[in-house]
């Protein structure tokens, strides 16, 4: 695959959509201005499986300022109720707490949320299972995993290696519950012209055209009668990924009250109920190996949750089919049906909580045949793909290994725990690596149009959800096109422009960025190097075929210091470094506060994040982020990304890799390993908190 010539690719140019965001004239979903919209506020069932029998709403409807009141008895009619994510108000059934039975419209977003404290509920309850235990008698193997990977990998006799193992680790590690928190919350504005049976949505979306094929098939509408539109996004980590509940009761009262705009903003206890979370794992990985710690067994077995409603399989083995060399393995997923909301996407999902458990598992057997951690890694490095038996596209995970000990200043490490101290503090440090795919989503297409001499529009429904799309794209646009980044006009986040795909699973620039390409190569041969304004070329993304004949991933190493209180079990992470291989870097400064933006989410996976279930109601009852921790700057004194300089010649036609979701992945078991230097405790549940360490 030729690549472009770099020009303004790889220059640290300041973020284009920047001005606008910290002047506060940037728009996001809640804030359009539309004339006499109305405010919605859903109605919430208060129990966790049974069946709705009455809902009084004559006060709410009585309430001065409200428009109309929805309920399971008197709501639209979807055309389409196969996504149980989706299917709300079609009848009395309750299938997990906080999902939506109703909903107030009034003049107000203080009115109606008071009004939807006015309706009153009586229920038939049934007897309810939230809790996922790795005994549930109802496991079973779902058809495939998030992804399409397979559920279940064998690659030799993984049982007879294991018990001839010269050295072995049988270890449970555990993940729990984590919502995503993006600073924006769920939000969107649904308008419903009666007359043209047309919807326009303002949505916080990571994908315009998905939503638009989602809500088209739910509401039985042409994809033409849609318009979708998300220019500013406030963060999302998956969730945004696709429409949820929120979605359909904004379009569904926008049908109730046709004509005007409908507006909606989930709370941030909302939030904790219907928009997705991570779910919570228990894995069992079984490592054996030779007394010099060369592996011969792998087997990872994950129990995870999912929904009576609708199936999500997180694909939480998948890393270990792939990441070290081994004469044998196996992988295998099980799912427990619990009366929750649908798990959903969040930052590198199956990777990152995968890589934990594999991760601090290697950190177990460097110990047991007394290696260094980074010998171990190095020792089972594998020439080719382990899963397909292809040549890697541009592996150097040793390479991140070795840069980042000498930056970390790794040696001299005593190997035993719980050696180094200063006063009450005792101190340790923690590797572990990094892995995600490279991929490349299909169905991408994008506009040129010569305005000017010089001068371009470059139009793709990309989305730019806070990761610095506006300024990567047009970085890429100004290269194919040969010219300043001033002269490109780039138009995004708009189902009115060619077609792409949602911003998720690190793709999107290289999804795009591809389109984007073609798009020039056509206009190229169109009109020439000269072109005269008005000229235009559209071209769709082509396949990249490489992708089959190559093991096409980014890799890093991940390295903290942390300092535990001798007495108290207080954790104080010192410094982190991540070291990684992305291929062709396109901005540095918006790459590194993706990476460090990513380490920080496992520093807070590893400490500090856990939605805490209350089983007997079978709500979350962290719904906040008073109660649900997250790390912030205090947590963080010192950390730093950096990336090794390299091209992938297969993985696009910038050389570039996705990275918004690498630095997640391994940094929980980085400060997890870390902890254990410290202190000689080996803490396998997440998080590890002062209580898991007096021992």
């Amino acid at each position: 695959m030729t690549t472009v010539q770099p020009r303004a690719i790889g220059t640290a140019l300041t973020r284009i959509d920047g001005p606008a965001k910290v002047s506060g004239t940037a728009p996001y979903a809640y804030e359009y201005q539309l004339a006499a919209p109305l405010y919605l506020h859903p109605v919430q069932a208060t129990i966790a499986k049974g069946s709705v029998a009455a809902m009084d709403i004559t006060a709410a409807r009585s309430t001065d300022g409200v428009a109309a009141v929805l309920t399971v008895f008197d709501a639209p009619t979807l055309a389409d109720t196969s996504d149980g994510d989706l299917t709300i108000l079609q009848d009395n059934q309750v299938h997990y707490r906080g999902q939506f039975i109703g909903a107030v419209l009034a003049d107000t977003a203080e009115t109606a949320r008071y009004a939807a404290s006015l309706v009153t509920v009586d229920y038939q309850t049934e007897a309810h299972h939230t809790e996922l235990v790795p005994d549930d008698p109802n496991l079973y193997a779902p058809e495939e995993v998030n992804a399409g990977f397979a559920t279940d990998t064998t690659d030799g006799d993984v049982e007879a290696a294991l018990r001839d193992a010269e050295v072995l680790v049988d270890q449970t590690y555990t993940t729990p519950h984590e919502h995503n928190n993006p600073m924006e919350p769920h939000s969107c504005i649904a308008l419903w012209d009666n007359n043209t049976h047309e919807l326009t949505l303002y949505d916080s979306t990571q994908g315009v055209h998905a939503a638009r094929t989602k809500l088209a098939t739910l509401f039985g509408l042409d994809t033409d009668e849609i318009r979708v539109i998300a220019k500013n996004i406030g963060g999302g980590f998956g969730s945004k990924g696709a429409p949820h509940s929120h979605n359909t009761l904004a379009v569904m009262a926008a049908q109730r009250v046709p004509g005007r705009p409908v507006k909606l903003a989930l709370t941030r206890q909302q939030m904790f109920d219907v928009v997705g979370y991570r779910t919570p794992t228990i894995q069992r990985l079984q490592l054996g190996a030779t007394k010099d710690g060369r592996l011969t067994a792998i087997r990872h077995d994950v129990v995870e949750q999912t929904a009576t409603v609708k199936e999500f399989a997180e694909q939480t083995a998948v890393p270990t089919r792939m990441m070290y060399a081994s004469t044998t393995r196996a992988t295998s997923h099980r799912l427990a049906t619990l009366d929750v909301a649908v798990p959903f996407w969040m930052r590198a999902p199956g990777e990152c909580p995968g890589a934990y458990a594999l991760e601090v598992a290697m950190d177990e057997l460097a110990v047991a045949c007394g290696l260094d951690p980074i010998e171990l890694r190095i020792r089972n490095e594998p020439e080719v793909d382990p899963e397909t038996g292809n040549p890697w596209s541009d592996r150097r995970l040793v390479e991140c290994l070795r840069t980042g000990a000498e930056r970390f200043g790794w040696e001299p490490r005593h190997p035993d725990p719980g050696i180094r101290s200063n006063g009450e503090w005792l101190i340790g440090t923690g590797v572990a690596s990094s892995v995600y795919p490279a991929m490349i989503m299909p169905g991408n297409a994008a506009r040129i149009e010569c305005t000017a001499p010089g001068r371009y529009t470059v139009g793709i429904g990309a989305v730019d959800i806070g990761t610095g799309t506006w300024t990567a794209l047009t970085q890429i646009a100004a290269d194919v096109l040969g010219c300043d980044v001033d002269a490109i006009d780039l138009q995004i986040g708009d189902t009115a422009l060619p077609a792409a795909s949602v911003e998720g699973g690190s793709s999107g620039i290289s999804s795009w960025g591809t389109a984007i390409h073609a798009a020039a190569q056509q206009f190229r041969r169109e009109h020439g190097d000269n072109p005269t304004p008005g000229a235009l070329a559209t071209a769709e993304a082509p396949e990249n075929k490489d992708a089959q004949n190559y093991g096409m991933y980014s890799f890093g190493a991940q390295f903290a210091e942390a300092h535990v209180n001798r007495y108290t079990g207080e954790i104080h992470i010192a410094r982190m470094l991540g070291v990684f291989s992305v291929g062709q870097v396109i901005n540095p400064t918006t790459l590194r506060s993706q990476l460090i933006g990513g380490m920080t989410m496992g520093l807070s996976m590893a400490l500090h994040e856990e939605s805490v279930r209350d089983h007997r109601l079978g709500h979350i009852v962290t719904r906040d982020l008073a109660s649900y921790h997250i790390s912030t700057h205090a947590d963080i004194p010192d950390i730093d990304a950096v990336w090794l300089d390299s091209v992938d010649d297969h993985s696009n036609p910038m050389g570039s890799r996705g990275a918004g979701e690498i630095g997640i992945v391994g940094s929980a078991a980085a400060v997890a390993n870390a902890i254990y230097h410290a202190t000689g405790v080996r803490v396998r549940d997440l998080p590890i908190q002062c209580d898991a360490l007096l021992t």
